[in-house]
């Protein structure tokens, strides 16, 4: 009976734990998603202009991509608990902030706190996972609380459409606020602590400094630079100072005796390609759901509800793709699955840019968003095992930091390039280009990886060690 009871109360706590973290991970790509639609409400409410609303975006973006790095060894030094909880608290309290924020600059800088606090949730909410559960119940747990992830993606157009269209957007914030309670509520109760027992109580300091610094000029670089111009003093100043703190930060991470990031995780080929691969789907995914949105209100012009709506079609794909990733990992290689994920986003953009009579676009948009859901949500469960438990926080870390950069990247991007080509073609031939070469680089892509995924350097077991602090080691996909 006391084996049984002590079994059930693990299974509880399990339970808990994958619970607390579905809903943290939940409530950040909803805020991540909703706020796109809710720029015209927020504009008419603050009495702003559009350029300056678009602020509420950036400034998320800009801390959620700078803190990545930084929450992930956190977690790993100090405990993985504590810092979701300090997380889970602050992403919380923020939301509240951002609900009653009375002018732009107050909401501005709730916008920021609300970054910090995913960007230490989300590596952190990883690693409780990985910690939580093993062999392939593992893979299983990870894909599912990405699923759930996914769903708050799909969501988050309905989200801001619908409460832009009904009670306001502030009700965005008031819908985080307690889901983002409840999740530090099960966490408090369920999670356990845990760390990587080999490391040093320390933090890289100037490695934290360099990084931020770097992260952060880049993405404002990015996120401006159309408005300044790209070829003005002010922006290339921005992206010197970038290449300046990224260039510091690679020499201090060579050198440190305790790293922020232990460059040899880059030494194994196949964290590489699916990192890439996943980079790229992720770009796809953002400039995806952005030229949609743009599609379906200025071209089928559709309320943002409506559009909205229309977001629901392709959201339970996108919930499957987390579990479906999990049970293809068993199975496949990571890189396979990473190609395979390609060429159904690939197509599926192309096929977006070519139809118009909604029983062809619906469909076609479910396969696409199927293809990119799986390539982003993969990367991290592949992350996950081809690395240490002792090591998951950073190496979470690492591959979102450069799936949200390169997101922000590609998203600056496509605005600058919509800006370029509206005026020309109109906005419906501007959409459909934009889709079609994103589709054509995703599958560009797929054979790259392809190349180099058949190259026997790409299979090979990684080193048993990096830096002496954690073992990397083989996933269970095929060799």
């Amino acid at each position: 009976m006391g084996h049984r009871a002590g079994g059930d109360a693990s299974r509880r706590r399990r339970a808990g734990a994958f619970t607390a973290v579905s809903i943290a991970l939940f409530c950040i790509q909803v805020d991540f998603f909703a706020l796109n639609l809710a720029i015209p409400g927020i504009t008419q409410d603050l009495g702003v202009t559009v350029s300056a609303a678009q602020w509420t975006l950036s400034a998320y973006m800009l801390a959620l991509g700078c803190f990545f790095i930084v929450g992930g060894r956190l977690g790993d030094l100090f405990g993985r608990r504590p810092v979701l909880l300090a997380g889970l608290a602050l992403f919380a309290l923020a939301s509240v902030g951002c609900a009653l924020a009375p002018t732009l600059g107050v909401l501005v800088a709730a916008r920021v706190l609300q970054g910090v606090g995913a960007a230490l949730v989300f590596p952190v909410a990883v690693s409780v996972v990985t910690d939580a559960f093993s062999g392939s119940t593992r893979s299983r747990a990870l894909g599912a609380a990405f699923g759930i992830a996914n769903v708050g993606t799909a969501l988050g157009p309905f989200v801001g459409g619908g409460f832009t269209d009904g009670p306001g957007w502030r009700w965005i914030f008031w819908l985080l606020a307690p889901l983002s309670g409840l999740s530090l509520a099960l966490a408090l109760r369920h999670v356990p602590d845990s760390r990587d027992e080999t490391a040093p109580r320390r933090i890289d300091l100037p490695g934290c400094l360099a990084v931020v610094t770097g992260l952060a000029a880049l993405t404002l670089a990015v996120e401006r630079g159309g408005g300044w111009g790209w070829y003005r003093p002010r922006t290339l100043g921005v992206l010197a100072v970038a290449v300046l703190a990224g260039v510091l930060f690679v020499r201090r991470e060579r050198t440190s005796p305790h790293p922020l990031v232990d460059l040899r995780l880059f030494r194994n080929p196949r964290f590489d390609l699916v990192t890439a691969q996943g980079a790229v789907c992720n770009m796809a995914y953002a400039v995806t759901v952005l030229l949609a949105t743009l599609q379906l209100q200025q071209v089928r012009g559709l309320s943002a509800l409506s559009a909205g709506v229309v977001f629901l079609a392709p959201a339970l794909t996108v919930a499957c793709s987390g579990p479906l990733g999990a049970w293809l990992s068993a199975r496949l290689r990571p890189t396979t699955v990473m190609i395979l994920a390609g060429v159904a986003a690939g197509t599926g953009m192309i096929g977006l840019s070519l139809v118009w009579a909604w029983w062809w676009y619906l469909p076609v948009f479910t396969w696409c968003a199927l293809g990119l859901g799986l390539g982003y949500t993969f990367a991290s469960v592949a992350t996950q095992q081809v690395v240490s438990p002792a090591r998951a926080g950073e190496a979470s870390g690492v591959v979102l930091t450069v799936l949200v950069t390169l997101g922000g990247v590609a998203l600056a991007a496509a605005a600058a390039a919509i800006s370029a080509l509206t005026p020309r073609v109109g906005p419906e031939a501007a959409y459909d280009t934009l889709l079609r070469t994103g589709g054509v680089l995703v599958l560009v892509t797929c054979a790259v990886v392809a190349v180099v995924h058949r190259h026997p350097a790409a299979h090979d077991r990684p080193p048993a060690t990096v830096g002496g602090a954690g073992a990397l080691r083989a996933g269970p996909g095929k060799r």
